[in-house]
């Protein structure tokens, strides 16, 4: 339930979510009135030192998007998304701002809001109204502001000389004023701002959609939908620049789905959590089944892990194989092996390939060095050192990975000797693979080597890669994996296991065999691992061992 702040209410973010990819909306009208909202990244002395970090409609992002300003969504007349982890180290302070386009006064507004959403829920909310205002033209709603950690504070504060004092107060110099741009044609939210129908999957860091008043699709990556008409008169608002065009098209597809809705980036739809179905192919719709659960629920009895339920056993998801008519052509024996519709930054083709559209998301993937099998548009690919101390942490640990970066405006297809891909998403929680098992992942994700506990374990394997954040992290493993859920009884073998949850203890086997075939009648087993953790943690074993 979201917290109502009143002026001056403050409280540190980690108290109101643990997420740091966050969306904030301002809603704000008044009968005449034309509003810009902007928001400033303020040095330690709240000056606006480097006017890159003053994102409005003329500058919609920061140098390394960690502000961008999405447009009127979701209810809101404007709303960011905000990544906390990702602002530089040079800005303190982002304070978000509403100033009158024109003549006006702050008092002839209705009432108004700022929000602040993560994983799809409302976390805090400060409204206002035109009575808490008399003569001013511009406003301070809210601030995230860093105080040893990130906080938020509703501000209220106004100025009477709208805009130009606005500047003034962060050290601004207010420019030769510019005539308005023309206002371009409606075109829809961006493909991975809140979708406006309450059926979608919420974002990691969009707002939840409003009660529907007049239902419309959900707008196509990179093709403008026309707007919803609004249920009542808003003041003309800004565009945001539209997007290029994409430049890969849409691939024809292979069998009769319908394509997936977009999806803000990070969230596919319809993503299996682990212990649901591993490697289900994402925006298909399964047969009625109970809800899936969080991390660490087990597969039904009889369900195959990593099946598509009703998928024939064997048959790869991504296509579905149809038999050609005799005599059909070379095209009908080709099609059920077409690439699989576009619409999510990360797509399974089958369980061998995947698909990320570096054009979705606005950021760079680290990949393992030689993964990329194809790829088509403008990709640029470098080489990702993990500096001296890193190489060093890796070749002490066995967790050292081979990197390239992928950037640009174009799709990479990613694989690695016909190894099975699971995409792994994660919303601000964290999952422990080995780097042996660890094919790509966002560049927006924290890794680090993280010790396994325990006296030593024979091979080396005594770390493993802690991935941390929000985004996706590409795993691979031998055959189709098997997730259970982590009891007092969990034990795995080492050579077997390949991810498990962050907060499951990881602790030797009192019954352990340090040597295979060390006497005749050994098991043949070498050191298992045992774990333990809160009911909702998991781990994740191939058919494989290493």
């Amino acid at each position: 339930m979201a917290r109502e702040f009143q002026r001056g209410h403050k409280a540190k973010v980690s108290d109101l979510t643990a997420g740091t990819d966050l969306y904030v909306g301002v809603q704000i009208a008044g009968p005449g009135l034309t509003f810009d909202i902007s928001c400033f990244g303020l040095d330690a002395n709240e000056q606006l030192s480097d006017d890159r970090y003053f994102v409005f409609f003329n500058q919609p992002k920061s140098p390394e998007e960690s502000i961008q300003l999405l447009g009127a969504q979701a209810g809101d007349t404007e709303s960011f998304r905000v990544t906390l982890d990702r602002v530089p180290a040079s800005i303190h302070k982002l304070s978000f701002t509403a100033t009158i386009d024109g003549a006006g006064q702050m008092s002839q507004i209705g009432p108004g809001h700022i929000r602040i959403v993560a994983g799809g829920e409302e976390v805090v909310r400060y409204a206002f109204t035109g009575a808490e205002f008399t003569t001013e033209r511009a406003v301070m709603l809210g601030d995230f502001y860093l105080k040893d950690v990130w906080r938020f504070a509703a501000v209220g504060q106004g100025f009477d000389g709208g805009l130009d004092a606005l500047l003034k107060n962060f050290g601004g110099e207010v420019a030769e004023e510019e005539q308005p741009q023309q206002q371009a044609p409606a075109a829809g939210a961006p493909g991975f701002a809140p979708p406006p129908q309450a059926a979608a999957p919420a974002p990691s860091f969009g707002a939840p959609a409003p009660a529907p008043q007049a239902p419309a699709p959900a707008p196509s990556f990179g093709a403008p939908a026309p707007a919803p008409a609004p249920a009542a008169p808003q003041p003309p608002q800004y565009q945001q620049p539209a997007a290029p065009a994409p430049v890969h098209a849409a691939p024809t597809m292979a069998a009769p789905l319908a394509p997936p809705a977009p999806a803000p980036y990070g969230q596919p739809p319809q993503q299996p959590s682990y212990g649901q179905v591993p490697g289900q192919y994402p925006g298909q719709v399964p047969p009625p089944a109970p809800a899936p659960g969080g991390y660490g629920q087990q597969p039904s009895y009889g369900q195959v892990p990593g099946q598509m339920p009703g998928q024939v056993p064997g048959q790869q998801p991504g296509y579905a194989p149809q038999a050609a008519a005799p005599g059909a052509g070379l095209a009908a024996a080709l099609q059920p092996y077409k690439e699989a519709p576009t619409g999510t930054r990360w797509t399974p083709q089958n369980q061998q390939l995947m698909r990320v559209d570096l054009s979705m998301g606005g950021q760079a993937v680290l990949a393992r060095q030689g993964s990329m099998v194809l790829y088509q548009g403008k990709v640029d690919f470098s080489y990702k050192g993990a500096g001296f101390a890193g190489r060093i942490v890796g070749n002490a640990t066995g967790q050292e990975m081979q990197l390239m970066r992928c950037t640009g405006r174009g799709q990479v297809f990613l694989a690695e000797n016909g190894a099975h891909l699971h995409a792994i998403e994660l919303q601000g929680d964290a999952i422990c693979v080995s780097a042996e098992n660890v094919l790509a992942f966002d560049e927006s994700l924290q890794h680090e080597v993280r010790r396994i506990e325990g006296h030593g374990i024979p091979g080396g394997a005594l770390f493993t890669m802690q991935f941390q954040g929000t985004g996706t992290v590409i795993v691979k493993t031998h055959g189709v994996p098997v997730v259970l859920p982590v009891t007092p009884t969990t034990f795995a073998d080492s050579n077997a296991i390949v991810a498990w949850s962050a907060a499951s203890q990881v602790i030797l086997s009192s019954q352990v065999r340090l040597r295979r075939n060390a006497y005749p009648g050994h098991s043949g087993e070498t050191v298992n691992l045992q774990f333990r953790g809160a009911p909702g943690n998991f781990i994740v074993v191939q058919p494989y061992e290493v």
